[in-house]
C-alpha cells in the first residue's frame, strides 16, 4: 500500500483541481510527520516521472521538531518532542495543532527554473494570504521567515518557510501559525533566531479557524502559481 494510500484510509481528504491540473488537498486529521514526508517523497518521484499530478497539500501534524540540513545541535533544547531529521533547507523548526503546514511539490522544469525566485513567490503568497486575514506581514532580507509586528511595535515571526528541490520538483513549503501553543517553541531557537520571539495569528487579535486560511491560501493561488510559471 502506497504512502497516500495509507493516509486515504485514515484522513477524509478534500481534493479538487487548481490552476494547471494541480491538486488541492487538505487532510482534516493531524498526519505523523514521517507519514508526510514518505508521500512527499512518492509524489516528488512521481511527478518527476510524469505519473501524478503536482499537488498543494494543507496539513496538520502532531506536536514535533523537525531539523533541517543546516541545523544545529545545540539549537535543540528540549526532547519534549520527537525530532525528525529532513532534507528541506533550514535548521529546526516546531509543528504542532493549530499550525497550517502547506506542503508544494511543483514541477519548476514546466515553469520558471529558478530556486531563489521560488522561495520568494511562496513568502509572497503566504503574505498574500495572510492579508486576506487582516495581518499585515512581510519578508525580512537576511532573516528566514515570515515577519509581522505585534499590538506592541515588537517584530515578531508568524510563518517559517522550508523548501527542497529534488530534480527541479519542490517539496516541503511552509508553516503559518494560526493558534498553536506558542510555548512549544521554547524547545528550540526556531529557524536559528534567538532575538525575535514567534508569534501566531491569535495572538495578534484575529481569531479564525484553519479552513478560514485554506480559503485565503486557496483565493490567493493564482497570484503565486503566475508567479513561477
Amino acid at each position: 500500500m502506497t504512502p497516500l494510500a495509507t493516509a486515504a484510509s485514515r484522513v477524509h481528504e478534500i481534493s479538487m483541481n487548481l490552476l494547471n491540473d494541480i491538486e488541492w488537498r487538505v487532510s482534516t486529521q493531524q498526519i505523523a510527520y514521517p507519514e508526510a514526508l514518505a508521500e512527499m517523497e512518492s509524489r516528488n518521484a512521481a511527478v518527476q516521472a510524469g505519473e501524478q499530478k503536482e499537488l498543494i497539500w494543507l496539513l496538520e501534524h502532531p506536536p514535533l521538531y523537525t531539523a533541517g540540513t543546516s541545523s544545529d545541535p545545540t539549537e535543540l533544547l528540549s526532547q519534549e518532542f520527537p525530532v525528525f531529521e529532513t532534507g528541506r533547507g533550514g535548521r529546526h523548526t516546531y509543528h504542532g495543532p493549530g499550525q497550517r503546514v502547506g506542503y508544494v511539490i511543483l514541477n519548476l522544469k514546466k515553469r520558471k527554473s529558478d530556486v531563489r525566485g521560488f522561495v520568494h513567490a511562496v513568502e509572497a503568497w503566504v503574505i498574500a494570504a495572510l492579508a486576506e486575514c487582516r495581518i499585515t506581514a512581510r519578508a525580512v532580507d537576511g532573516r528566514v521567515g515570515i515577519w509581522c509586528d505585534t499590538p506592541d511595535g515588537q517584530e515578531a515571526k508568524i510563518g517559517a518557510i522550508g523548501i527542497r528541490i529534488r530534480k527541479w520538483v519542490t517539496m516541503h513549503g511552509f508553516s503559518v501559525n494560526i493558534d498553536p501553543d506558542l510555548s512549544h517553541f521554547a524547545g528550540i531557537i526556531p529557524c536559528g533566531i534567538s532575538e525575535y520571539p514567534v508569534t501566531s495569528m491569535k495572538q495578534l487579535g484575529i481569531a479564525i479557524k484553519l479552513q478560514e486560511f485554506d480559503e485565503a491560501l486557496y483565493k490567493t493561488a493564482d497570484a503565486f502559481l503566475s508567479a513561477i510559471d
